[in-house]
């Protein structure tokens, strides 16, 4: 299910002048592909999210996503059917918890599904394993897990109902290298075998440059750089907007400005070692 912003305007109403939050943006975010808003802090794209499932409306402009239309003039129809294809995971794990073991949690997702209890029980043990939990969890209370681990029982309680389109705030934080190195495997896995349409927000340059297919830049209400994540994180104007390279492009610019030699980009360590091998020899 695709999502397309159509010249969305965002303006919240003040008792003496009104704040423009978004300008004129205009985006698209496919299914079948990762894509993700970076920008400063504060600078909307949380905001901007909310806007695909019907939570803000735009002040002018219009929203679709699929065969649904978010504008100012028309309230959008069958507003639950719309809810139920979108899954949010929040920066905050813990605002996603109700119960107090993580199985109950689990069938809190489900429960406006007609499942028999098998297939319930089969689906939440996948869901955990999915995210690399394993079955132990069920019976622990997810308030006391550590960061990483909320994060893993949160994602598994959005991913358990099978949603089309799926939005993560900042899901690295808390996680350990291996644990991102395991998010990317999962996250790749729902894009080319499930189609899912996948839209991260993130400050974590190292893991986007792994990961993502398209990148939006939003700076004071405004999309200012865009692209596939070697266009953007080779543009050297992403210093205006504090964003860092990740690592291995910043390395690779520095060997073409001190040797002159292109290396050209690479999303692994181990490529780009094998490109400068074939240099020096």
């Amino acid at each position: 299910m695709d999502v397309k912003f159509s010249n969305v305007d965002y303006v919240i109403k003040g008792p003496k002048e009104d704040m423009v939050v978004f300008d004129n943006i205009s985006l698209e975010f496919k299914h079948g592909q990762i894509t993700t808003l970076i920008g400063k802090s504060a600078s909307g794209k949380t905001l901007l999210t909310k806007m695909i499932n019907g939570s803000i409306i735009p002040t002018n402009g219009e929203v679709t996503v699929g065969p649904f239309t978010l504008n100012n003039e028309e309230k959008v129809k069958k507003i639950d059917e719309l809810r139920f294809e979108i899954a949010y995971l929040f920066e905050n794990s813990e605002q996603q918890f109700f119960h107090k073991t993580v199985k109950r949690e689990l069938l809190f997702s489900l429960e406006s599904f007609k499942y028999r209890i098998s297939e319930k029980e089969k689906r939440i043990v996948d869901a955990l394993k999915m995210v690399g939990l394993s079955e132990n969890y069920l019976i622990k209370n997810p308030f006391e897990l550590s960061a990483g681990e909320k994060r893993k029982v949160a994602l598994a309680s959005v991913l358990i109902y099978n949603p089309k389109i799926i939005v993560l705030d900042k899901p690295t934080v808390g996680l350990d290298n291996v644990s991102k190195k395991n998010l990317i495997k999962l996250f790749k896995m729902l894009k080319y075998r499930y189609q899912k349409n996948i839209i991260i927000i993130s400050e974590d340059v190292e893991f986007i440059h792994k990961l993502t297919d398209y990148i939006y830049v939003i700076d004071q209400g405004k999309i200012v750089l865009e692209g596939t994540k070697y266009q953007v994180f080779a543009n050297n104007s992403l210093v205006k907007y504090n964003i860092k390279p990740p690592k291995i492009i910043a390395f690779e610019k520095l060997v073409e400005e001190k040797k002159h030699h292109k290396l050209g980009y690479r999303d692994e360590i181990n490529d780009l070692i094998k490109d400068i091998y074939r240099h020096v020899s």
